[in-house]
């Protein structure tokens, strides 16, 4: 407990752009977010008063910043179960707990609980030689995804192979105990979607509107909110399977589910999860009635759910990544884009650039999905590229 406030201290593990966004929602609640970052550059760093400096990895250096915490919070999945394990038995409170968690740290883990709790997901299988996969490829068909069970994010540690052959032409070698693999059928989709749900450890949930999400080389650079064109019977089923999972998985915090949209009668299919504020959601600082970042402070905190509603009929966040100088530096970049459309909310990460990373997002509302998009794209481009 904070005694000059009198509430709670909560703690993050992780001091990227979502414990920078955790943090601002915070100063709205009258509380200041403790962070564990690695370095003073650290986005989150830069900006919260209360930040320790550690290694996610480090079991003493989370037995450090867990004092003084009356609940600890990660912002990536990156911390290794046994150290959650250990701050548990000291007696920290953490959310989510080790064993929700791993099934975001590990696609293997979360494919086999996904399977036994009869979630929909694609045909997939452990690959543990050249053989299994080939025979895995005849009985699914080629091309198939083969996935790093731990470590990728943004494209990296997945690969699209067209034959068992292609194994060793990207550096993996099954028999490697450091790299287990994945397969997966290569699931035709119409498109990806995603919805998040937050959970208190009394049980409250609140759900998000499904989004579409649009991805370029494993990188999403687009939310449109509320996803268009998605029939109500599917919007819901993708909201209560969200509500299962949390409620099933003893998720608490904010659950994100990335969904497949498949043609047909084939309805949702799981892709991934993620159990903390997610790309997906960061629409909702402007977007909603409660930001997802608010959300999972009231979440872990136990507080009441907030409204989860939407404040206009069309929603668009396009991600900025890093790209061409331009010729000009960033705040002159930020002064024509406001001068052109004032109405585009503009959040910086504090990141060094570097060609293909997030560096920032923007968001567009409005009455017309197609205006708010255009909007949203030109603004995300002029800080990319400017131009």
């Amino acid at each position: 407990m904070d005694t000059r406030t009198g509430l709670p201290v909560v703690g993050m593990v992780g001091g990227g752009q979502l414990a920078r966004m955790t943090h601002q929602a915070a100063i709205a609640l009258g509380q200041s977010l403790r962070v564990l970052a690695r370095t003073p550059e650290d986005g989150a760093a830069l900006v919260a008063a209360d930040v320790q400096y550690g290694e996610h990895t480090d079991l003493a250096a989370l037995r450090t910043f867990a004092k003084g915490c009356d609940v600890v919070t990660f912002d990536h999945e990156q911390v290794p179960g046994e150290h959650i394990r250990a701050l548990a038995a000291d007696g920290v409170r953490l959310y989510p707990g080790a064993d929700a968690l791993r099934c975001a740290q590990d696609k293997a883990v979360m494919r086999q609980r996904l399977t036994e709790l009869g979630a929909p997901v694609p045909r997939w299988q452990r690959i543990g030689s050249v053989d299994e996969l080939a025979a895995f490829g005849a009985e699914v068909g080629w091309p198939v995804v083969v996935k790093a069970a731990r470590g990728g994010y943004d494209g990296r540690g997945v690969w699209l192979l067209d034959t068992p052959d292609e194994l060793a032409a990207v550096g993996l070698e099954p028999a490697d105990p450091a790299v287990e693999l994945i397969a997966e059928e290569r699931v035709k989709l119409v498109r990806e979607l995603a919805v998040q749900v937050a959970r208190s450890p009394f049980g409250q949930l609140a759900v998000y509107p499904v989004v579409e999400t649009v991805q370029r080389d494993g990188i999403c650079v687009e939310v449109l909110a509320p996803a268009p064109a998605l029939p109500q019977s599917r919007a819901l089923a993708a909201q209560q399977l969200a509500i299962d999972l949390a409620s099933a998985l003893d998720v608490v915090g904010l659950l994100a589910v990335e969904l497949f949209e498949v043609p047909g009668g084939g309805g949702l299919v799981v892709n991934e999860l993620a159990m903390r504020p997610h790309n997906s959601g960061h629409w909702t600082i402007e977007g909603a009635r409660t930001s997802q970042f608010e959300q999972h402070l009231r979440a872990v905190l136990d507080y009441p759910m907030g409204d989860t509603g939407l404040t206009a009929p069309a929603v668009v966040m396009a991600n900025v990544l890093g790209g061409a100088d331009g010729g000009m530096g960033i705040d002159e970049r930020l002064h024509h884009l406001f001068a052109t459309d004032p109405g585009a909310k503009v959040h910086l990460y504090g990141k060094q650039v570097r060609p293909g990373r997030k560096i920032g997002h923007v968001t567009v509302l409005g009455e017309d999905l197609a205006d708010v998009r255009n909007r949203a794209a030109r603004a995300a481009r002029w800080l990319q590229e400017g131009r």
